[in-house]
């Protein structure tokens, strides 16, 4: 069987609400060139089935977005591997720019940049300012997180050891693990990310609680317990 240039690895846990949109902007960017795995965490409000429709492959895993996305990582064929959040929205010119990166052969993987989607209404300020920071960072830093569309040759994905199975920071770990191997762009194109965690809990709050958690995880807090004071951005469904 021939393997097909993208694998979209979409990790989920009660998304059922989200989950057919992504997987339908996903598709609206690579049409036939990608598969589509939906990694469900035990999921109780119809995500499986909404993924599904939408013609993904279905992978159940243990609840946990580090778990999650590295069940998918082992189950793609993809030549190159797209990691994407639930509620983050791939733009149509996806697979154009990924190819265009992707023909430097040094290049070993790499983000998106990234825009809170609207919705119905308008973004605050300090949300246009904090998308505005955080590609500024991804620039200058050479930093990507999971929001952004972490993107990886499966080849390279291999050498820095697959995703960790980690509760959180599992995208600074990889991305640091991709730099580490070779090249990591950051492609002009963004993704669209709901803002859902900032609005729930604030944005000031949230980027101080943010910026707390990865200081201690840079000296050397173990992601177990960080996770435990991070915030859900849902409950569990009954």
């Amino acid at each position: 069987m021939t393997s097909p240039d993208y694998s979209v690895v979409i990790p989920a846990l009660n998304e059922g609400d989200l989950i057919g949109a992504t997987v339908a902007a996903a598709r609206r960017a690579f049409g036939g060139r990608a598969e589509y795995l939906v990694v469900d965490g035990g999921s109780r409000d119809g995500t499986a089935e909404a993924a599904l429709a939408e013609g993904a492959r279905l992978v159940q895993a243990p609840p946990g977005r580090g778990a999650q996305l590295r069940a998918g990582v082992e189950a793609a064929r993809g030549h190159t591997l797209v990691l994407l959040h639930a509620d983050t929205l791939l733009p149509a010119e996806a697979a154009a720019a990924l190819d265009a990166a992707l023909a430097d052969p040094v290049v070993v993987g790499g983000a998106f940049r990234l825009r809170f989607d609207p919705g119905a209404g308008r973004l605050s300020l300090a949300l246009r300012l904090l998308a505005a920071a955080i590609n500024l960072r991804s620039r200058l830093l050479r930093t990507a997180t999971g929001d952004q569309g972490i993107f990886a040759r499966a080849q390279a994905m291999r050498r820095a050891g697959g995703v960790p199975a980690v509760p959180l920071f599992e995208d600074i770990q990889l991305y640091r693990a991709l730099r580490r191997i070779g090249r990591v762009r950051l492609l002009r194109p963004a993704v669209s990310t709901s803002p859902r965690l900032w609005l729930r809990y604030g944005t000031g709050r949230t980027i101080l609680l943010h910026l707390v958690l990865r200081l201690a995880h840079a000296l050397g807090a173990p992601p177990t317990s960080l996770a435990r004071v991070y915030p859900k951005i849902r409950d569990a469904a009954p």
